[in-house]
């Protein structure tokens, strides 16, 4: 392998990883090698901003049963004392333990973050594992922000690289999410690039993550990240003390895209490192549902709003949609559960009807009130040609509404709410923060506004500690 020497006094020239060698060592050799120095301000102030995104979005995985289950296993499997924190009930163990409990967290509310172009949610499966090895290994505010930086560079590149046709079958934060955990702990270690790219073999051939469990409202989805934040981890820290794994598990002949892709393109692994920053692209989440119904969402509320629409005129709405919302939000017609009607359209639409949004407490009070159910049954999803053919890169909302009284009107939305050209202020992101941290008792509103006040100085900080056992 011809992985670059890298003095920790000059900078990286990014042009060169690619010189010799495959895509996956020149991704690798990015990982590795990327400082804090390399990133541009604006990227370390949208970490920063994730960061804090991502606490409240664990806090409110506080108490959901299948989080519950999965902290009961883990905690009776690790240490009862460790250098990492569990946030959702403050106790300290080791940072595998840490990483899967906080990950498993971080997915259940439907309100982390989302990169369009990779459809993958890359806090739920980075900050865990980067934040547990950080505080094990007293990192500083810049190592941690610098290995977050890393672990969501190569997962969304790593996401993009499968493509359409992966996303059609494998849920791809559980797939690409193993790469991520593994680059942001690699980085914190201090991986060489060869380690690095040993690491990345090991979490890729643990990939997993398939979409059925949607079909009968199981609670696989919490599994993927947990276990994909293990995994990487694990992965690093073998790489770390030697254990090899396959040198191109991502474009080898029977690598991931050989198993879990018709339409890989290697050309997206190594796209732009170094000037191009995917962390920066990456958009929050408004709505506490799954990202495929916000775009229909916006649209609707603006319609609503606009033409003074009740729920009472409606006939029929059509929600013009991407093949993606079909193939994810198809299968779920009854939902049985607060989680599975997230993932559906017609419920999301007939909050947004009867309530004007779709946030949590939402969800709990209403997603099977009559009225929410007769205008879910109301909604159906329809094929659009400008819609598919814009995404995954844009998330175009399109909807049709037919009133009783004949009218047919439309409602569009080209940038919905959190993307970065329409993103969330960090007033926004701290509200949202604290909202999302007293959903379920996580943290109060005053532990959260020093958390996020931490968060936004997280390049100052000399040492990562606990963030709410103080």
């Amino acid at each position: 392998m011809s992985a670059i020497a890298r003095s920790p006094d000059l900078p990286v020239d990014r042009s060169a990883t690619r010189a010799s060698g495959s895509a996956t060592e020149a991704l690798a050799t990015f990982a590795a090698t990327l400082a804090f120095d390399d990133i541009p301000d604006t990227v370390i102030r949208r970490a920063e901003d994730l960061h804090v995104d991502w606490i409240g979005s664990a806090l409110a995985g506080k108490g959901a049963r299948a989080v519950e289950a999965l902290a009961r296993f883990a905690e009776s499997m690790g240490p009862a004392d460790g250098p990492s924190e569990i946030l959702i009930d403050r106790r300290s163990t080791s940072p595998l333990i840490a990483a899967m409990i906080n990950a498993a967290a971080s997915h259940v509310a439907e309100q982390d973050d989302v990169h369009n172009g990779s459809v993958f949610h890359p806090a739920a499966v980075v900050f865990p594992p980067a934040l547990a090895v950080a505080q094990a290994l007293g990192s500083s505010g810049r190592a941690y922000l610098a290995a977050v930086v890393a672990g969501y560079e190569v997962g969304i590149r790593v996401g993009e690289f499968l493509g359409r046709s992966h996303y059609r079958v494998f849920h791809t934060t559980g797939t690409a999410g193993t790469l991520a955990a593994a680059a942001a702990v690699g980085s914190l270690l201090k991986l060489t690039p060869e380690q690095m790219l040993h690491a990345f073999g090991s979490a890729g051939t643990q990939s997993a993550g398939l979409w059925e469990f949607l079909r009968d409202a199981a609670d696989s989805k919490q599994l993927h990240t947990a276990h994909a934040a293990a995994a990487g981890l694990t992965a690093a820290y073998l790489a770390k003390d030697g254990f090899t794994g396959a040198r191109e598990i991502l474009e080898g002949k029977q690598g991931l895209a050989a198993g879990m892709s018709q339409d890989a393109d290697p050309s997206r692994i190594d796209d732009r490192l170094g000037t191009r920053w995917t962390l920066a692209e990456t958009s929050f989440k408004f709505h506490a549902s799954c990202r495929h119904t916000h775009p229909a969402a916006d649209a609707l509320q603006l319609l609503m709003r606009r033409d003074g629409v009740r729920p009472a005129d409606v006939e029929s709405v059509t929600a013009l949609v991407h093949q993606g919302a079909i193939d994810v939000l198809g299968p779920v017609v009854d939902p049985q559960s607060v989680h599975q009607s997230k993932f559906s359209m017609g419920t999301v639409l007939g909050l947004i009807a009867e309530h004007d949004d779709a946030a949590l407490a939402t969800f709990d009070s209403s997603y099977v009130a009559p009225a929410v159910v007769a205008f879910r049954d109301k909604v159906r999803m329809v094929l659009d040609a400008e819609v598919d053919a814009a995404y995954p890169q844009r998330w175009i909302g399109k909807v049709v509404v037919t009133t009783h009284d004949g009218r047919r009107l439309e409602g569009r939305v080209d940038t919905p709410k959190g993307d970065p050209d329409n993103t969330l202020s960090r007033d926004e992101i701290e509200a949202k923060a604290i909202r999302l941290a007293a959903y379920r008792s996580g943290a109060t509103e005053s532990e959260m506004k020093a958390v996020v006040q931490q968060g936004w100085k997280l390049a100052q900080l000399g040492r990562m500690t606990n963030l709410l056992r103080r």
